[in-house]
């Protein structure tokens, strides 16, 4: 048997030149390049053409997710330059609801120059539709790397969404080695964003274009929207020498219970776009599995820890009786939408139980969405990266893409 936790990640290596990882999008999206694999057999083409290659009756998933201008820029009066970046919600922890508060909210955030913020309250004033608010920032208990940051502001008549509208900058990754420009705040998002709450986009879906989108639809095929919030940790390495040392990210996630049952009704025909779908219809499926066996879970209970997929006897349910335990738990709590999160690691020895197909760029070396692709395409995602390498594709977040059928 297969022992996921023993995978040593030195063995997803491979040599990314920095000259292959793309700095900015092409002027025009959806001319990227796409690598088409199918069973081992590997084509090329333009992004523009991925409708042609998907089957008629394919059920496309995306996530609809909108980055957040979550880095936010302070200066103490001694000079010293603090960011803080918000990562998740803490006081309210919905995220609808924490955009809307007008006099104050808590978030677990990341600090950049902690040392030099050991106390007392950061402010700054910020220009909100003209008029100027003073925004403020006090650092409550700490855990790890991540601490809880109080945000209170002078001026009720603005929300939080507001203000990181007004004074946040968007937080593009980490290995662009470039700061933020104001066409990333454009590029950076899908064309179809809608609920703010990422901190980083979903990047297959940054590829798609209104033109795309409706050669989709003319062809008959059918798609649905889920949302997960992308965490930092998406960018996190893995430093232990096997993967069972690596912790994963929580991120939050809800579908429609209407999406869950078209999903339902297409199982054998899923294609998600971006890793960020497959994590979140995979973990529908333990979601599903959980209810089995406590029919009245809280959404804390629903979460997916990192390793429930691979204890034994979490995969005897069909993907069909899983997604009908959510229906019904939904209608019992008269809930349109199922609200958790996850924490799933996707890896080789993961059995699929919904997606069939995914839409996905090129991932950076030893990460854990290299695993998820491993996982995917049974071992072979040396054939394709390869194949990525020797005929110029683009990669990273602002590089090309692949279908992986």
């Amino acid at each position: 048997m297969y022992n996921t936790k023993e995978i040593r990640i030195e063995e997803y290596d491979y040599p990314l030149p920095d000259e292959r990882i793309a700095k900015f999008p092409l002027p025009k999206r959806d001319e990227s390049k796409l690598l088409v694999y199918r069973q081992g057999a590997i084509e090329e083409s333009q992004f523009k053409h991925v409708g042609e290659y998907l089957p008629q009756d394919a059920l496309l998933v995306y996530n609809n997710t909108r980055v957040i201008q979550a880095r936010l820029l302070f200066q103490k009066p001694t000079g010293a330059r603090i960011e803080v970046f918000c990562l998740e919600p803490h006081l309210p922890r919905d995220y609808a609801q924490i955009f809307q508060q007008t006099k104050g909210c808590s978030w677990i955030c990341l600090v950049g120059n902690l040392k030099k913020w050991k106390e007392g309250m950061l402010e700054k004033t910020v220009e909100v539709q003209g008029t100027p608010v003073v925004l403020r920032a006090e650092r409550k208990e700490s855990h790890g790397d991540s601490h809880r940051i109080d945000f209170t502001w002078d001026d009720e008549r603005f929300t939080f969404a507001d203000l990181l509208d007004a004074a946040g900058v968007l937080p593009i990754p980490p290995y662009l080695h470039r700061e933020t420009e104001k066409s990333d705040l454009t590029t950076y998002q899908t064309v179809y964003s809608k609920i703010k709450g990422s901190v980083a986009a979903p990047t297959a879906g940054l590829h798609f274009t209104p033109e795309v989108l409706a050669d989709i639809d003319r062809r008959g095929i059918r798609r649905e929207e889920v949302t997960l919030h992308v965490g930092a940790g998406t960018f996190k390495p893995v430093k232990s020498e096997t993967i069972e040392g690596h912790e994963m990210h929580t991120e939050y996630i809800s579908v429609k219970r209407s999406t869950i049952a078209n999903i339902q009704q297409k199982l054998g025909h899923i294609i998600a776009v971006g890793t960020t779908s497959v994590r979140t219809l995979e973990s529908l499926y333990y979601m599903g599995v959980i209810l089995a066996d406590n029919k009245d879970a809280s959404s804390d209970e629903l979460v997916v820890k990192q390793w429930y997929p691979y204890d034994a006897g979490h995969n005897q349910l069909s993907a069909h009786d899983a997604l009908q335990n959510i229906l019904d738990y939904l209608d019992r709590h008269g809930l349109e939408a199922l609200v958790s999160a996850t924490q799933i690691i996707i890896a080789p020895g993961y059995d699929f139980h919904i997606v069939r197909g995914m839409i996905t760029n090129f991932h950076q070396p030893k990460s854990t969405l290299l695993l998820l692709i491993s996982a995917f395409v049974k071992g072979d995602w040396r054939s394709i990266y390869d194949y990525a390498l020797a005929n110029g594709f683009r990669f990273l977040s602002y590089g090309d893409s692949s279908l992986l059928m």
